[in-house]
């Protein structure tokens, strides 16, 4: 089975980054992925780090905060109530670049029992942009696409055998 591949476009001069990715899974369990704390775990960051979640309160005006193995986390705030027609959308804050926050939009499109998900990340500055892509976020985003493909093919399924 050949493995899905995230795009990642970042356009020169524009303070944005999108980031689109299809999954072999439903979009609830897509969703469900992404907004519980017990899967968000087991796929987000590289595998070489373990995510540890202080809060993650889903929800309109929730908060969030985890760390990925280090003292310095990230934090944000839910805007609207996420959903898997509506999507999330929160705000996104590296705290070692304290101030710097983006607004991210997630949309979740059922394709015959797939999903594909898009990811909308707004920056205050394309300076902000350039930094965030020079932190070596694309190889952070890359093994997290693939770990969260993997722990959808196990969810699917465990899934299809009850």
């Amino acid at each position: 089975m050949a493995t899905a591949k995230t795009e990642i476009t970042a356009e020169p001069g524009v303070p944005q980054i999108v980031l689109t990715r299809e999954f072999n899974a439903p979009r609830e369990l897509v969703f469900r992925a992404y907004t519980d704390p017990e899967l968000l775990v087991q796929w987000l960051g590289p595998r070489r780090m373990t995510m540890t979640i202080d809060y993650f309160d889903v929800r309109d005006a929730g908060r969030w905060r985890y760390t990925n193995g280090s003292e310095v986390g990230f934090h944000g705030v839910f805007h609207g109530t996420p959903s898997p027609e509506n999507g999330i959308v929160q705000t996104f804050e590296f705290e070692g670049a304290p101030g710097h926050v983006s607004l991210e939009t997630l949309t979740l499109e059922e394709r015959g029992g797939k999903t594909l998900v898009r990811t909308n990340d707004i920056f205050q500055s394309v300076a902000d942009r350039d930094a965030a892509v020079e932190s070596g976020m694309e190889e952070g985003i890359n093994e997290s696409m693939e770990r969260l493909d993997e722990l959808l093919a196990r969810l699917t399924s465990a899934n299809q055998q009850e």
